[in-house]
């Protein structure tokens, strides 16, 4: 039983190797073509070696094997011929690329599903936080052609520092997406999170409104400036130094990480976020700093950028109108979503764009942003900020049922309420462990499906599988 087993692996895997759409059959049939020319050159030579004489009887005889049937003369070479040739095209193959993977059958799979994503739709994303690379990573088994458009106002932590020291700009909400988008994500997610003078980042989830986890000592003595800082923060911030700009720096991150995608600021410019809040005594409060926003106290009323005329980096906005599907969020509303969209031409552009927007809320809500918010009140604080016609879709989670304790009692979900003027979809989208967040499994999935509908409504043919005939 196992030697059968063992020979239907074997067959499977090379059966592989000739599905539909994985660019090897295209080229083994080349292969074919061009050796049959070849032949015909052979034949030619041969036929005038004998009329001239140049070859004795018995040896040409052999060589055109004219002592067997007719039939079996002209079979026999195109069957072990082929097998030849497909045997070389199949170790041609398995040489120049198994340095790379480990074992034949991860050789094969591999190729099919990079050629999978490869032919995936173009999704581009907006938004920052921690939202965002739970999106991407829902996203990468299904296309490698996905772009996440980053705010810059970030102005806390690591970030914040470096922001102010070094005129940077904000690379933490990057780093977070570089690390989402690699091909090695779990890994390059410790390498890029490693922070100096702590553990690992991410060892335990933070529970809404809970202070961050401590950070243990690191191993070797360290310079004060350092302690605390993202080991990604600091390669992006070597990175500008070497290439001389951010966006070459984001470049050549990718290039270095491998990415399944691309990651790009939604401005070059130096801009800072500010506030309008709405103070319990009933005065606004005009508050300066993406960071300082939450922490006033107060209900937001409206969020701007200082200063007003900032420029939408130009590959963002082609991205935009390449794009079958633009997702804006999940994450902070008026901190990490909206600093995008308050760049008045990358704004405009989502007016025009071909593809249909979606708006993915948030699960819970969030203290200093939007307590005591449904849908209806997401939707409504982005027409405040937007120009009508920008919304096509609404995506809210509509699994309520998860304890709230298992978020440390501090989970307040979103009330799936209907918003005015935007059609709205929901589906079961909580992440049962974390109940604040998005399971990236279950995103990636929905997501997915409104690329199809919007295909099929706009009358499209949607990319055929790799695999299908």
């Amino acid at each position: 039983m196992s030697r059968l087993r063992a020979l239907w692996r074997f067959l499977y895997i090379r059966r592989r190797w000739l599905t539909i759409g994985i660019g090897v059959k295209r080229w083994l049939v080349l292969l074919v073509a061009g050796a049959a020319v070849t032949s015909m050159g052979w034949v030619y030579l041969l036929l005038t070696f004998n009329r001239e004489g140049w070859l004795p009887g018995p040896l040409y005889d052999g060589l055109t094997l004219r002592f067997l049937p007719l039939w079996l003369r002209v079979a026999l070479p195109l069957l072990v011929g082929g097998l030849i040739i497909l045997v070389a095209a199949v170790r041609l193959g398995k040489s120049l690329v198994e340095p790379l993977r480990g074992g034949e059958g991860a050789v094969v799979d591999s190729l099919y599903d990079f050629r999978r994503r490869d032919r995936g739709p173009q999704i581009v994303a907006i938004g920052g936080g921690t939202g965002l690379p739970g999106l991407l990573r829902g996203l990468t088994p299904f296309t490698s052609n996905m772009t996440a458009i980053v705010t810059v106002a970030d102005d806390g932590g690591s970030s914040g520092r470096l922001r102010r020291e070094m005129g940077l700009l904000p690379p933490g909400d990057f780093r977070n997406n570089l690390a989402a988008l690699a091909r090695d994500e779990a890994l390059m997610t410790q390498v890029l999170q490693y922070r100096f003078g702590g553990q690992v980042p991410g060892t335990r989830d933070q529970v809404p409104g809970e202070e961050a986890p401590s950070l243990e000592p690191g191993p070797w003595p360290l310079e004060p400036s350092l302690s605390g800082h993202a080991f990604g923060n600091l390669l992006l911030a070597a990175l500008t130094g070497i290439t001389g700009s951010f966006d070459e720096a984001l470049l050549a991150a990718q290039r270095v990480l491998a990415l399944r995608g691309q990651v790009l600021p939604s401005t070059l410019d130096n801009v800072t976020l500010v506030g309008e809040v709405v103070m319990p005594d009933g005065t606004t409060q005009i508050v300066t700093g993406e960071s300082a926003i939450p922490k006033a106290g107060g209900r937001v009323e409206r969020v701007r950028l200082e200063p007003a005329d900032a420029r939408p980096y130009p590959p963002a906005l082609r991205a935009l109108f390449q794009a079958d599907l633009i997702v804006l969020g999940p994450g902070s509303l008026y901190t990490s979503i909206l600093p995008n969209l308050l760049l008045r031409d990358l704004a405009e552009a989502l007016v025009h764009v071909r593809a249909p927007v979606v708006y993915v809320c948030n699960l819970a809500t969030q203290p200093g942003e939007t307590d005591g918010y449904s849908v209806a009140d997401h939707v409504a604080a982005l027409q405040r900020h937007l120009p009508a016609g920008c919304l096509d879709l609404v995506l809210a989670n509509d699994n309520l049922s998860v304890p709230p304790e298992t978020g440390g009692g501090q989970t307040q979900y979103v009330a799936p309420t209907p918003p005015a003027g935007v059609r709205l979809i929901t589906a079961d989208l909580v992440d049962e462990a974390r109940p604040w967040r998005h399971d990236s499994g279950k995103l990636g999935r929905v997501v997915m499906g409104l690329v199809e509908q919007g295909k099929a409504e706009q009358g499209q043919p949607s990319p055929r599988p790799v695999g299908e005939g």
